[in-house]
């Protein structure tokens, strides 16, 4: 039976929680020590479909759609129409497809690759002017955006095992007195990103006025760590480090043990 691609509804809640678990417990197998499910999975995952398909925000759409066959599901994709960074020049807000997109070990062929159809169609009708695609190096809709011409751009590295013990450190940590050297740069990091790929990183006019204003603001977060390296009138280089945005992880894993390095540059490397 060919499986019916259709936008979710409240009433495939619970399938839906039963099937984005099953998708977590593979990609927890992928890399064990990263994808930590979380001791309330289910309770975070009912939480967020249900908000999803309630759809209460217009500003940042958010699209679940499921493969259907007979009276089981047998796959779903998780998707959204994001905002743009300001320091970029795009011509709209680019549509994502999320880490949680899956389907079932024996659904028939082509269901995914029905689903990413129908999600691309209905991104671009809710207004996205580009399409990004998230999912674990390792997993198997990484072949499928590929084969639909999805190339990589970025990527997120995972380190393990930590030491609590401190490393000696050239850096300290930012000060509004550093801000201008941050953007300067910035600006030479925003360069080294435009000549790789203009497309995704095309430079807005007034890039360097708006991550000003960006670097002030986060200086006055509690949730991130901003350092530097260099003396105080001379900055080298600079990274940022904070919590993982919900966008990079489902639901139900534990991102209570993830951070991450948010934008990084140093002199060295340019």
């Amino acid at each position: 039976m060919v499986p019916t691609i259709r936008r979710a509804t409240p009433a495939d809640l619970p399938a839906l929680v039963a099937l984005l678990i099953q998708d977590a417990e593979q990609r927890r197998l992928l890399d064990p020590a990263l994808w930590v499910l979380a001791s309330d999975a289910r309770t975070r995952i009912e939480k967020v479909v249900a908000a999803g398909l309630d759809n209460a925000n217009p500003m940042l759409p958010e699209l679940w759609h499921v493969a259907q066959r007979g009276e089981r599901l047998i796959g779903a994709t998780h998707a959204i129409v994001v905002p743009v960074p300001p320091i970029y020049d795009v011509p709209g807000p680019p549509g994502l497809f999320l880490d949680d997109c899956c389907s079932v070990p024996d659904a028939p062929i082509g269901t995914a690759e029905a689903l990413l159809l129908a999600t691309q169609t209905a991104l671009r009708e809710a207004g996205a002017s580009g399409l990004i695609a998230s999912c674990p190096a390792a997993g198997p809709w990484r072949t499928l955006y590929a084969q639909h011409d999805y190339q990589a751009v970025t990527l997120y590295l995972a380190k393990h095992g930590l030491s609590t013990q401190a490393a000696e450190s050239r850096s300290r940590l930012a000060t509004a007195a550093d801000v201008a050297g941050i953007v300067a740069l910035s600006a030479d990091h925003r360069r080294t990103l435009a000549a790789l790929n203009p497309r995704f990183w095309p430079t807005h006019a007034e890039a360097d006025s708006r991550f000003e204003g960006w670097m002030r603001y986060s200086l006055m977060r509690k949730d991130r760590d901003m350092l530097v390296a260099g003396a105080a009138d001379t900055v080298r280089g600079y990274v940022i480090a904070q919590p993982v945005s919900s966008m990079l992880a489902p639901a139900a894993h534990d991102l209570g043990r993830l951070g991450l390095i948010d934008d990084f540059y140093t002199d060295e490397f340019a």
